[in-house]
C-alpha cells in the first residue's frame, strides 16, 4: 500500500525518502497520538485503538490510508514501527526510531513516553516550527531517555526540514557526543561566538569559514551552559526561547491513594472481614482484640 501524492524521491536515485508534509496533516497526527497514548494508558489493545481512532481523523488527509497501513503491519508483524518504517515516505525516520525504540524486546523506554513525543512534535510541527528548536527538540529526547546517539543522531539528520548544512553539521558531532561538551559544539555554530571573536580580534568584518547554524541569543545561552549538565541548557533554551518541551514519565504516586476518612473506613471494613473469617473457621482468637498485657501472665 501506498499513499498517493506523498511519495518523494532523491533526484536519480530509486530512494525513498519523507517529504515534508501540510500543517493539516502534523494537525491530524498530533490528534492522533494523542488518543493512542491516551487509550493505552486505558489499557486498550493496540490494534483496536488503530481501528477505532482511523474514523476521528480527517478523511482529507492521507493520515486514515496510514493508520490502515499500520494496523494492517501490527496484525503481520506485532508491531507499529515495522509499518512506520515501511511509509519512509510519510512518517519520518526520527518517529520511526521513537516507536521502535518502544517496541523493542525487553525495552525500558515507556511506550506512552514514546507516543507523547510524537504528539508533542507534531504539534510543534503544526505551529511555527524553526529548525533549531526542531533539532533541540529531538536531541534532548535522544539525551534524557538515554535512545542513543549512534543510530539516533542518523535518523535525526534525515529530516526533511533539515539543509544540507544542517545535515552534515549533524553527522559530524554524532561521533563526538559522550567525548566533547555538547553546550560548546552549539556555541561554536552560533552568531554569539561570531560576534565575541570580532570584539576580541577587533576584526569587524571576521567570517568564519563554515556555516553558522544557531543564533546570537542560543549562543549566550549555550556559552553560560559549557562544563554544566546539557539538561540545564535544554531548559534554559525552553524559558528563553520557548522551544518544545520533551514529555517526561509521570513521578510515581507517593501520597495516599484516599483521602484520610476514606482510608480509615477502609482499615476499619478490613478489619470487619478480618473477623468474620476468623468467626467462619472456627472462632475468634479474643487476644488479638484485647490490650498486649491483658493476658499477661506475670
Amino acid at each position: 500500500m501506498s499513499l498517493p501524492g506523498a511519495l518523494g524521491t532523491i533526484p536519480g536515485t530509486s530512494d525513498t525518502v519523507t517529504i515534508m508534509l501540510d500543517r493539516e496533516e502534523y494537525i491530524e497526527q498530533t490528534h492522533f497520538f494523542r488518543v493512542y497514548r491516551e487509550r493505552i494508558e486505558e489499557n486498550i489493545p493496540a490494534q483496536e485503538i488503530l481501528a477505532v481512532v482511523r474514523d476521528e481523523i480527517l478523511t482529507t488527509t492521507k493520515l486514515p490510508m496510514a493508520i490502515d497501513f499500520l494496523a494492517g503491519e501490527l496484525s503481520l508483524r506485532g508491531r507499529v514501527s515495522e509499518g512506520m518504517k515501511r511509509l519512509a515516505h510519510y512518517f519520518t525516520p526520527f518517529q520511526t526510531f521513537i516507536m521502535s525504540k518502544a517496541e523493542e524486546e525487553g525495552a525500558r523506554f515507556d511506550i506512552r513516553i514514546a507516543v507523547s513525543i510524537l504528539e508533542q512534535l507534531a504539534e510543534y510541527m503544526s505551529g511555527s516550527p524553526t529548525v533549531q528548536g526542531l533539532f533541540m527538540y529531538q536531541f534532548e529526547c535522544l539525551a534524557r531517555n538515554r535512545l542513543g546517539y549512534d543510530f539516533g543522531m542518523e535518523a535525526v539528520s534525515r529530516d526533511p526540514f533539515y539543509s544540507p548544512e544542517w545535515k552534515d553539521w549533524i553527522l559530524k558531532i554524532r561521533p563526538q557526543l559522550g567525548m566533547t561538551d555538547f553546550a560548546e559544539m552549539l556555541y561554536v555554530r552560533s552568531q554569539h561566538r561570531v560576534l565575541d571573536v570580532r570584539r576580541q580580534q577587533n576584526d569587524p568584518h571576521y567570517t568564519p569559514g563554515y556555516p553558522i547554524l544557531f543564533e546570537a541569543h542560543e549562543g549566550r545561552i549555550a556559552k553560560a551552559n559549557v562544563g554544566k549538565d546539557p539538561l540545564y541548557m535544554f531548559a534554559a533554551l525552553q524559558r528563553q526561547l520557548g522551544y518544545p518541551r520533551v514529555p517526561r514519565p509521570k513521578p510515581s504516586r507517593t501520597s495516599a491513594l484516599f483521602e484520610p476518612q476514606v482510608e480509615q473506613r477502609f482499615q476499619r471494613l478490613e478489619a470487619r472481614l478480618g473477623l468474620l473469617e476468623q468467626e467462619a473457621k472456627g472462632g475468634i482468637d479474643l487476644q488479638q482484640l484485647a490490650p498486649k498485657d491483658l493476658f499477661r501472665v506475670d
